[in-house]
């Protein structure tokens, strides 16, 4: 019953917001995020993480030392008190943990644990991500990252 409301809410949003293609456009952005974000997690759901922390685990794995709050916020586009708060969790989770330069060291870096490492490598098993890309061929996938990098440059000056 919940789907078949869903389905005729979405069908409702489409014919109001197809008349006005910018308002459309990010509606269907919206859209592709919601159903991607939610079949991601339901893949790392076994790993008790969401996707976000999947991200901040791909990010202290690909840079590959300690990384402090600005770098993570300067790779994932998020700011640091959203960061800060997802890190915390991750460290309670034993997937991260802070390191100090100095013990009286006002500088905190993050680096992944040994279960962070284990929890990153099953993670990147997922295919969740690749499936509805699958939708696309690699011309349309190219198409699709240039159109949404223009899209992205210019809702970054906002």
């Amino acid at each position: 019953m919940f789907t078949d409301i869903t389905k005729k809410t979405n069908v409702v949003m489409e014919e109001i917001i197809s008349r006005n293609s910018s308002a459309y456009s990010r509606y269907l952005i919206g859209r592709v995020r919601h159903y991607m974000n939610r079949a991601q997690q339901k893949e790392l759901s076994p790993y008790n993480i969401s996707p976000r922390q999947a991200t901040i685990l791909f990010v202290l794995s690909s840079i590959g030392h300690k990384t402090t709050l600005t770098e993570l916020s300067k790779q994932t586009d998020r700011k640091i008190n959203t960061l800060s708060q997802q890190i915390t969790r991750m460290e309670k989770n034993g997937l991260v943990r802070k390191v100090r330069e100095t013990p009286k060291s006002a500088l905190i870096s993050f680096e992944l644990t040994a279960k962070g490492i284990e929890t990153y490598k099953k993670s990147t098993k997922t295919s969740s991500v690749e499936k509805i890309m699958s939708a696309l061929n690699e011309d349309e996938r190219q198409q699709l990252i240039a159109l949404l990098k223009k899209v992205a440059t210019a809702a970054e000056k906002y």
